[in-house]
């Protein structure tokens, strides 16, 4: 990641936050001289200053389910909104004219360790708080166990879970803080009415990354 004081974000609670709202990775290993990534749903277990853990699951077909001997290094890639923004938004456009296009987004990357856990409990583990985790805003959500008997046994042996233990953690949220507050607030309202990630940019930026989303938790306590 390309490090920027000014965008950076540090605070580990912020960031497991960022983590489990944005939910969602490329998990990136590599084969031989190549690089392999797979988009995977991924949970995080621990907070703070202690040992952090991803835990997700490949579909066994999947080449980064293969016969792994220990652990390899891998990289979890979490993007979040993000949006164009054009020099038209800034109010130093008609005073300077020294403006240039640029992108807001945020960014979580996860460096770690990842080894495969191709057992039945570990895989029912994740695939039940995956589950747990994204039904528990519905009214009535939604249980593995509310599947037929056998069903999820038989779709489990399709699958292969894993975890990556974590070695190091970059965040960023490139949200226009060099510019100035007017700036800033040309780019909100600019953002604010155009189409795919403008809306959900421009409400971050007013709120900052503490107010993004919602911190989604796990069935269990992670330890």
């Amino acid at each position: 990641m390309n490090r920027v004081p000014a965008f950076e974000v540090t605070d580990r609670d912020v960031i497991a936050g960022l983590i489990r709202d944005l939910a969602f990775a490329q998990v990136v290993t590599r084969d031989g001289d190549d690089f392999v990534a797979s988009s995977v749903p991924l949970l995080l277990d621990g907070t703070g200053d202690g040992p952090w853990l991803l835990r997700g699951h490949f579909a066994r077909s999947n080449p980064q389910a293969g016969t792994v001997d220990g652990t390899i290094p891998a990289l979890a890639l979490f993007v979040g909104p993000h949006a164009y923004v054009s020099p038209s938004s800034y109010p130093t456009k008609l005073a300077t004219g020294k403006v240039v296009p640029t992108w807001n987004y945020v960014e979580v990357h996860v460096h770690g360790r990842l080894r495969l856990t191709d057992d039945a409990g570990s895989t029912l583990d994740v695939v039940t708080d995956l589950t747990d985790v994204h039904e528990s805003d519905r009214a009535e959500p939604w249980r593995v166990s509310d599947a037929p008997d056998g069903y999820v046994d038989g779709l489990l042996r399709g699958i292969v879970s894993f975890e990556l233990a974590v070695d190091r953690v970059e965040a960023k949220a490139k949200l226009s803080q060099n510019k100035t507050e007017a700036d800033r607030d040309g780019v909100i309202g600019n953002l604010a009415d155009r189409p795919r990630g403008g809306p959900e940019v421009a409400r971050i930026m007013r709120s900052g990354v503490f107010g993004f989303g919602r911190t989604l938790r796990a069935r269990r306590d992670p330890g």
